[in-house]
């Protein structure tokens, strides 16, 4: 078989694997975020911290308990990495340089998962699974929860409650995650990946030397990395340690972790409303993106330009053989097209055009599917831009699922819609213009460039992964990266729950012969259209300025 076809059926199988997952999920998903049932265990949980799941919030409130969460998850995460010195389980490890320490601490809040060290000669066995695996869980619980109550912001009228912000937070890690969790944890373990608390120790003699491992509970911490969207790794190598992905068949379940909540959440979306059409015109668009992406990427991948490429039956470099051209490339454009960030290859070392459409994919907002919750609120965001572009065209007042889109509105998808683009290119913009940052550059000209666009967009879109060729572990990059992280998470949840509030408070609008019906295929491909050229008017100059520069070259 050659590794075209490999990669092609590859990408089938997981096609159809999501498809048979995507109905049951999805409406599991509804039911938890619609029922009025507290289980005994969530009860504690609520008694715990003084919350009453009972209480509808508008979204003022909402929006202060997010942020108020998020703010004590910071401040313990990098008080655990301070003190990390003292902790017992630490396996020697000093504790963390405070620049470092707030640079991690902001990005596994944020669902970035950013990491500037070597996980396994930093992070002793407590702060990895006391710290940065329940941020895992809990960085994803907030975004599913910021995402339904958008999706309850078009489905009420004539209110401004959301729910419960300490409900839907307890209800998605609990009834969600953890249980997927842990079946996805047995399965990676089945395939050889390691689960215990062992200490440093050797494995073996290369080159004349020693190299020594620690363990960890390395198979319980990388589902929930990929199934969150999260991305940060137990090891510095990621997804391509065989600690933590040893074979193509756990290379292709972590692929079908990554993607399977926000695909399916387009079901609970369309359950929610009431029309499961709008679920599925939101599928459509995030399908036809994830696929064109992927083929594209297979394709410059797979093409052959010299005798190495031939040798190799495509571009290698970087690329674990295990895998091959095709599980990477599936792999790659699954990442950054969610806000994961984990890799089993190494970006930098992929074709000029290759790294860009990695590039160009967080460049999207990571809507296609995007991360878990955060994909499903942005592209709602990008629906009702192309619903209000839509109105123009003919003259009329834009409406989406019975809810009319007025200054308000559009107001605050367009301020949604600025925010990233704007910590991106303005960063890029001072690390490039100072010294002292562009000399972390390991490359110089297009692809140096490429490096630090590329730190940037995968910081201030939540990503996470790297280019690599970089050195981040600066003041400046975990400084600056670190403040992008937390702004470009939480600023746009503002505009997000205040759309929501706003849509509750309206009440329906009819639907006439004038109303763009939004469940058409011509509306999907209209929010196809939408969405790559408004990534294309902020970012092409820059994007011509590096990959698209060295991919003209090669």
């Amino acid at each position: 078989m050659s590794p075209v076809t490999a990669g092609v059926l590859q990408l089938l199988a997981l096609i159809a694997a999501l498809a048979l997952a995507h109905r049951p999920l999805g409406d599991y998903m509804a039911k938890v975020y619609s029922s009025e049932k507290h289980y005994k265990p969530e009860k504690w949980i609520y008694k715990a911290i003084g919350a009453n799941p009972a209480a509808e919030m508008r979204w003022p409130a909402y929006l202060r308990a997010v942020l108020a969460f998020s703010a004590v998850s910071v401040l313990f995460l990098y008080l655990m990495q301070r003190a990390q010195g003292v902790l017992p389980g630490s396996l020697g490890f000093a504790s963390i340089d405070p620049d470092q320490a707030f640079n991690t601490a902001a990005s596994f809040v944020a669902n970035t998962n950013w990491q500037s060290y070597y996980g396994e000669q930093a992070m002793g066995h407590v702060v990895q699974t006391g710290g940065l695996a329940v941020q895992n869980f809990v960085s994803a619980a907030v975004g599913m929860a910021v995402a339904v109550a958008l999706v309850r912001g078009f489905a009420r009228s004539r209110t401004g409650e959301l729910g419960n912000f300490w409900a839907d937070l307890v209800r998605g890690t609990v009834r969600i995650l953890l249980p997927i969790s842990v079946i996805g944890a047995i399965i990676l373990v089945a395939c050889g990946a390691i689960q215990n608390f062992a200490g440093i120790h050797e494995v073996g003699q290369f080159l004349g030397g020693t190299q020594e491992w620690n363990g960890g509970a390395i198979a319980s911490q990388e589902v929930i990395k990929e199934l969150g969207t999260n991305g940060g790794g137990y090891f510095n190598a990621n997804s391509a340690h065989p600690f933590e992905n040893p074979t193509p068949f756990s290379n292709l379940f972590e692929i079908f972790l990554i993607l399977l909540i926000p695909f399916a959440l387009t079901r609970t979306f369309g359950r929610m409303v009431g029309n499961l059409r709008q679920g599925y015109a939101i599928l459509a668009t995030m399908g036809i993106i994830w696929v064109a992406f992927t083929a594209l990427m297979m394709w410059t991948e797979f093409a052959h330009n010299g005798p190495a490429f031939d040798v190799a039956s495509g571009a290698m470099e970087g690329k674990e053989t295990r895998f091959g051209v095709g599980g990477s490339s599936i792999f790659a454009v699954a990442t950054t097209l969610t806000s994961t960030g984990a890799v089993n290859s190494f970006h930098s070392s992929y074709t000029g055009l290759g790294g860009g459409i990695a590039m160009l994919g967080m460049q999207l907002g990571e809507i296609a599917p995007g991360g878990v919750g955060s994909g499903l609120y942005g592209m709602l965001i990008m629906a009702i831009i192309a619903v209000f572009i839509a109105g123009l065209m003919v003259g009329r007042t834009p409406e989406y699922l019975g809810k009319k889109i007025g200054t308000r509105e559009i107001k605050l998808a367009a301020c949604y819609i600025l925010i990233t683009p704007a910590l991106v290119l303005g960063f890029t913009a001072a690390a490039m213009a100072l010294d002292t940052p562009a000399n972390s550059m390991t490359n110089s000209g297009a692809h140096g460039f490429s490096e630090i666009l590329y730190a940037y967009t995968s910081g201030a879109n939540n990503n996470g992964s790297a280019f690599a060729g970089l050195n981040a572990d600066t003041q400046w990059f975990n400084s600056t990266i670190g403040i992008a992280m937390l702004l470009g998470r939480f600023l746009p949840m503002v505009f997000v729950l205040a759309l929501a509030g706003s849509l509750a408070e309206q009440k329906p609008v009819p639907e006439t012969a004038g109303t763009l019906r939004t469940d058409k295929p011509l509306y999907a491909g209209l929010l196809v259209g939408t969405i790559l050229i408004i990534t294309g008017l902020t970012y092409f100059p820059a994007l011509a300025l590096g990959p698209l520069a060295e991919g003209l070259a090669a």
